[in-house]
């Protein structure tokens, strides 16, 4: 039989983990959790330890880890078709999900294309805004407006559109090079305005150059009201609405990364929905199969699908496909989360439970060295600092933010940090009970780190 070391071993031996340094497992007690199994909001580890999945497993997670409605629907679809192509070939659960997404979405969405995960659908977004301007003879409609400290994946045209330089400085030769706006980021002003007390003044920054540039600039890509793997910086609903105005009077394509935000993460379906506004083209994953299987769809109008639209001989097909696209289990798993959302008002639901979250999450602002604390729906943060006053950010060779993540876990809940902000993202079936010892926990370990 296996022991838990050789289990171990055998990770670090042949298993290269996703932004993970390698080298802080050497000669060290921290080694990767093994976990076994989930339910609920829960997971657990080899040892039978169980965690409180405060991130959602990055952010997938809605309904909970194995959840039986789910399961059984994996299980049924599996038996009829496992994969098909999805060119020349269709299947009901592609079908089915393509509706509901955009009833869901409303008009004027219209078609749905499918792909693999967040990257890959920013990765159409981005080729479908700009083969639209080629066809419709505005080829010099070719450049890409995009946020400062933004992300959008990790593959390279989402990498081109992405601002933080940890994941793009090393790779700038490999890049089509972008345009950049100053982000709204609230606690740390680039325009020095006193939070909440603002008119929306960063916006500026976009309103300038889309009128220097306008006829060269095909499409800005934006994280809606959340920039998150910047540190969950949330921004006023009101910078989305002059944005899609600014968009308009232009004639500027706005594409909506709701990779991270959608299916309930700010309270409603879509994060767009909070501003009343519908951008040209939005890219959803993550919670799409409530984080069974890799799924994605890039979510579009006719507007843009017409321009594609046309003899073949016109060359104008849009020429992109993954061999997973439309994989009919994810699409059944898919179908079935927004039907147990529907069904069981999940996001109705949520409502008093963002109240009480919002409520709670403030507690951790008396802490001595959390010097902001962010919150929209089901997601929360607290930056730490090395000095509240001064908002002087700790070292980042000190890792804070890991540390606080270490002494959680020991705890029971897993807040795997960004940085030196440590964020909550819970499953949106996590009751008021599990939320409140979910910041305790939080509370406990930031207090014991950093005092």
């Amino acid at each position: 039989m296996t022991t838990k070391q050789e289990w171990i071993e055998k990770d670090l031996k042949y298993v290269w983990h996703p932004d993970t340094q390698h080298k802080q497992y050497e000669g060290k007690d921290f080694k990767p959790t093994i976990i076994e199994k989930g339910e609920g909001i829960y997971l657990y580890d080899i040892d039978g330890n169980k965690y409180i999945d405060g991130v959602s497993s990055w952010w997938v997670n809605t309904l909970g880890h194995s959840n039986p409605k789910l399961n059984k629907v994996l299980t049924q679809q599996a038996e009829k078709i496992e994969h098909v192509l999805l060119a020349d070939f269709t299947h009901k659960p592609a079908i089915e999900l393509a509706e509901k997404l955009v009833k869901l979405a409303g008009e004027p969405f219209s078609k749905v294309f499918y792909s693999d995960d967040g990257s890959t659908a920013v990765e159409v977004a981005i080729k479908m805004a700009y083969q639209y301007w080629y066809q419709k003879g505005k080829p010099e409609k070719k450049h890409f407006v995009s946020m400062t400290d933004s992300y959008h994946g990790d593959t390279l045209g989402s990498v081109s559109v992405g601002g933080i330089d940890i994941y793009k400085e090393i790779f700038k030769p490999l890049v089509f090079e972008t345009l950049k706006v100053c982000a709204p980021y609230c606690y740390r002003c680039p325009k020095n305005c006193k939070q909440n007390e603002c008119n929306i003044d960063c916006i500026k920054d976009v309103e300038l150059l889309f009128e220097k540039r306008h006829n060269e600039i095909a499409a800005i890509i934006v994280e809606p009201l959340v920039q998150g793997a910047a540190g969950m910086r949330v921004y006023p609903k009101e910078y989305l609405t002059r944005l899609r105005a600014l968009c308009d009077k232009f004639d500027i394509l706005l594409i909506d990364d709701e990779v991270a935000m959608a299916f309930g993460r700010t309270g409603k379906y879509f994060a767009f929905e909070h501003a009343n506004i519908k951008p040209d083209i939005f890219c959803v994953a993550k919670g799409i199969t409530a984080g069974y299987i890799p799924l994605a769809a890039t979510i579009t109008t006719d507007k843009i699908y017409n321009e594609f639209y046309d003899d073949f001989s016109k060359l104008k097909t849009f020429y992109h496909g993954h061999s997973f696209t439309g994989n009919p289990v994810a699409c059944a798993i898919a179908v079935e989360n927004l039907k147990i959302m529907e069904e069981e008002n999940i996001i109705e639901n949520l409502q008093p439970k963002i109240e009480f979250f919002k409520n709670e999450i403030q507690k951790l602002k008396d802490l001595k060295h959390v010097g902001d604390v962010r919150h929209i729906g089901m997601i929360g943060a607290v930056e730490l600092v090395k000095d509240k006053l001064t908002k002087e950010p700790y070292p980042f060779e000190q890792r804070i933010g890991h540390q606080v993540f270490k002494t959680a876990m020991e705890l029971g809940a897993i807040l795997r940090p960004i940085g030196n902000v440590i964020y909550f993202m819970p499953p949106l079936i996590i009751n008021e009970i599990e939320l409140e010892k979910l910041l305790k926990i939080a509370y406990d370990s930031i207090k014991s780190v950093t005092e």
